[in-house]
């Protein structure tokens, strides 16, 4: 079907008219914009800019809506171009590429998109499905700046404090360290382009993990102090800002493409053990738990109070890949689960929307291999490597996925090797895309920039660690049609 939206916050127009044009910078310590030298003057050989000029890289996914969604951006931009009386701008879509698993990781194919540049070509400017771009505004935008110098253009994210999904980078002023936020559009000049494109070919890479990829793009630009640091440009802008002069902005409108799905067809596996059955279950039970028409809680020992299955796979202190495919085959073979289409695993310190999560299933067909939630990968820099989805923020599967995954006989190892990498292992070799969607997180809502959030309506947290889950899942997941006692109880807050 045609796709629809429903809003919970409300959204702008598709353009927004460029009133004044600026270029500043984000100075952290003092919360002002500060203006930038490296501009070019009027009448400059940068002021001459066109659209086509710049080259877009669209990072879509290869799934049948983000290809919808991705081919209705790349429209409207050549819709653009042609009312602007241009030559139309070359469109990249990163699935399109002859390595799709890696290819969001944008750093590996950037030699091969180097080496296919015309002449003239001065930007890269990279975009997400959900950036809306106003082409004439972002041609004016890119104008003030010298593409033969090295620049390195975003919406500037910083973090409060050290986070665990950056390693804890900056431990002693996190808060001095900008990176872009993907989803407003980025943009690196021509010359910057091709100098990263041959130090990455000369350059030997580790397997190694790939977590927040706009924080460790900004890194590898950033080069220890050797390369060049993030621009702050607030021409490229998360909301449609009236008087900001936005040349993007984010869709900040829920994506759902038509009724939800029903409750009763989403199946909740929830991993827990002994340990936790006191504490962390009955937070589960006080939030999410109740929209969940059918939920299991998977332990080492039963529990009637719960209540408990106990499939007979030992607790480990890591890894849970045991666990993990014995809830797959009970999804499979359990005759009172075989009718769900929908299986989410999650842990039991993961607080979730239900309803947001039924809005976005919508979206995908049902005869398709699904496989969806906060993506990672491993290894991808070296040519090699496999995508998964991060258990803490929730793992989605629909029948299809679950019934190829199981008949191929791929499985664990060991009892308690790490689940969730071993899934994307499994669906990466069956050649099942691993669909990644950013409302889900692994983490804290501390441990993400405020400004990345702010565009955001959530799925998923994870993590009781250091914060107040029940507060967390009352600001950022629960909704206003919802009924919960403690989201309206002060005294459990």
């Amino acid at each position: 079907p045609k796709q629809v939206r429903i809003a919970n916050i409300p959204r702008g127009s598709s353009f927004v008219q460029l009133s004044v044009l600026y270029i500043a910078s984000l100075d952290v310590s003092t919360g002002k914009l500060q203006e930038q030298e490296g501009k070019t003057s009027a009448g400059g050989e940068s002021a001459t800019l066109t659209a086509h000029q710049i080259f877009f890289v669209v990072q879509s996914q290869r799934n049948r809506h983000h290809i919808e969604e991705a081919e209705n951006l790349r429209e409207d931009i050549l819709r653009q171009s042609l009312g602007l009386g241009q030559a139309s701008p070359e469109i990249l879509f990163l699935h399109e590429t002859e390595e799709p698993a890696g290819a969001w990781t944008i750093l590996p194919i950037l030699p091969r998109i180097a080496s296919t540049l015309h002449g003239k070509l001065a930007w890269l400017f990279f975009c997400t499905e959900e950036t809306l771009v106003d082409l004439k505004h972002l041609v004016h935008l890119l104008s003030q700046y010298d593409h033969r110098q090295e620049w390195f253009l975003g919406h500037p994210l910083h973090d409060e404090e050290a986070t665990i999904i950056h390693h804890f980078a900056f431990h002693e002023g996190s808060t001095s360290f900008l990176y872009p936020d993907f989803e407003a559009g980025w943009a690196l000049s021509r010359v910057l382009v091709d100098r990263l494109s041959k130090k990455w070919d000369l350059t030997s890479h580790d397997l190694d993990f790939t977590i927040d990829l706009k924080h460790e793009v900004a890194l590898y630009i950033w080069d220890g102090g050797k390369g060049i640091k993030l621009t702050a440009v607030p021409q490229f802008c998360t909301l449609n800002e009236t008087g900001k002069g936005c040349a993007t902005a984010v869709n900040t409108t829920f994506p759902t493409c038509g009724k939800p799905v029903p409750v009763e067809d989403i199946f909740f596996a929830v991993k827990t053990c002994k340990k936790f059955h006191h504490d962390r279950v009955p937070i589960v039970w006080k939030t999410w738990g109740p929209q969940a028409k059918n939920i299991e809680f998977y332990s080492d020992e039963s529990d009637p109070s719960i209540p408990t299955i106990t499939l007979g796979v030992r607790n480990t202190e890591r890894g849970h890949c045991g666990k993990m495919f014995a809830i797959l085959k009970r999804m499979s073979s359990h005759h009172e689960l075989q009718s769900i289409p929908w299986l989410v695993i999650v842990d039991d310190d993961t607080l979730i929307s239900v309803p947001r999560l039924a809005a976005l299933l919508s979206c995908y067909n049902t005869k398709d291999p699904i496989y969806l939630g906060e993506r990672y990968g491993y290894g991808l820099h070296t040519g090699g490597g496999y995508n998964y989805i991060t258990g803490g923020g929730g793992i989605v599967l629909n029948r299809e996925g679950l019934r190829r995954l199981l008949a191929s006989g791929c499985t664990c190892s060991s009892d308690d090797a790490p689940d969730d990498m071993i899934l994307g292992m499994c669906f990466h070799s069956l050649g099942i895309t691993t669909i990644h969607c950013p409302l889900f997180h692994q983490a804290r809502p501390e441990d993400y920039a405020k400004g990345y959030l702010a565009h955001q309506i959530p799925i998923s947290f994870h993590k009781h660690w250091n914060t107040q889950p029940l507060r967390v899942y009352c600001e950022w997941l629960f909704a206003d049609d919802m009924s919960s006692n403690v989201c309206n109880s002060r005294d459990e807050l």
